[in-house]
């Protein structure tokens, strides 16, 4: 069954980026074959937005996929009373949740960028589990304030990978800006050589709304990591009598918990944005997966060491 599961949720997800992709190579041939494309106020402006989001049943098949990859996960992650977890989980787990998020923006952003970039690694990310087995957790993963732990961690690791995806593609459209915004020489560079990307970043909304989009996913994200690293405490505590380890994954977890909650504070104080807050989100968002994901990594392949 599971099997089945795996193929299903590869060919729905490698099916939509394809079509995707193909959608997107077609309507960048126009815009590929002006000479000096007019510079844009905003992103997303320009003639090539008529590919202003997923269709309906585009939509629809989707949602398909979110279902099946969601329950390969409870499958696989909660086989008979049991759990099995590694890093390869971790990062099936995450973009599933991204997916799910940019499937529920969708209906109100055209994000077609975002999609191109979410289901190839939303799609590579479900196989992932099949050569990385993963480690078996203790018992003590079927306690409640385990899979509470387990279930808001998880949400807002899917929150922030969104996010950053987010803000890679805010880092592209501002230098997109600032190419065609300067002489007529790098206006006919970037058009030359960046045909495909210019066509692929006009299907953004504004970089405003990109922008509002990025921040208040932060937030959410920044709430939920809060909760992750209070409910992870508290449960330290009844396990171990301990309430706070300070292991690698703690130390990283706190770390990109300052990083972020710093980004929301300045953003807040000074109105903090552009290419310095982008890489800042990067940056915090590299320390959470070193918190999680990459820590699980290490240990499990490079180490061949189980950890919990």
């Amino acid at each position: 069954m599971d099997i089945v599961l795996y193929a299903l949720t590869a060919l729905l997800y490698g099916g939509l980026a394809v079509a995707g992709w193909r959608s997107h190579r077609h309507a960048a041939v126009r815009p590929m074959l002006e000479s000096v494309p007019p510079v844009p106020a905003v992103a997303g402006a320009s003639a090539a937005s008529a590919a202003s989001g997923m269709t309906t049943s585009g939509r629809a098949l989707l949602f398909v996929a979110l279902l099946a990859h969601g329950v390969l996960l409870h499958t696989t992650i909660f086989p008979q009373n049991a759990m099995v977890f590694g890093f390869a989980f971790a990062l099936s787990a995450m973009f599933w949740l991204g997916a799910g998020i940019y499937w529920i923006e969708s209906f109100f952003f055209p994000l077609d960028g975002l999609r191109l970039l979410v289901l190839p690694l939303a799609g590579i990310a479900s196989l992932m589990p099949l050569a990385f087995n993963g480690v078996r957790v203790l018992p003590y993963s079927a306690a409640p304030l385990f899979k509470l732990h387990f279930v808001i961690a998880n949400i807002a690791y899917g929150l922030f990978a969104i996010a950053a995806l987010h803000a890679v593609l805010m880092l592209l459209v501002e230098r997109r800006l600032h190419a065609m915004r300067g002489g007529i020489a790098q206006r006919h560079s970037a058009a030359a050589g960046n045909g495909w990307l210019s066509g692929w970043l006009d299907t953004l909304p504004p970089l405003l709304t990109l922008e509002t989009l990025l921040f208040r996913m932060i937030g959410a994200g920044f709430v939920l990591l809060t909760l992750t690293l209070v409910s992870g405490i508290l449960f330290s505590e009844q396990l171990v009598n301990r309430a706070l380890q300070l292991d690698h994954k703690t130390v990283f977890a706190i770390l990109s918990w300052v990083m972020f909650g710093a980004l929301l504070t300045a953003r807040k104080v000074s109105g903090w944005r552009g290419r310095a807050a982008l890489r800042w989100v990067l940056a915090s968002f590299v320390a959470l997966l070193l918190a999680y994901v990459g820590s699980r990594f290490v240990f499990e392949v490079l180490l061949h060491r189980a950890v919990v």
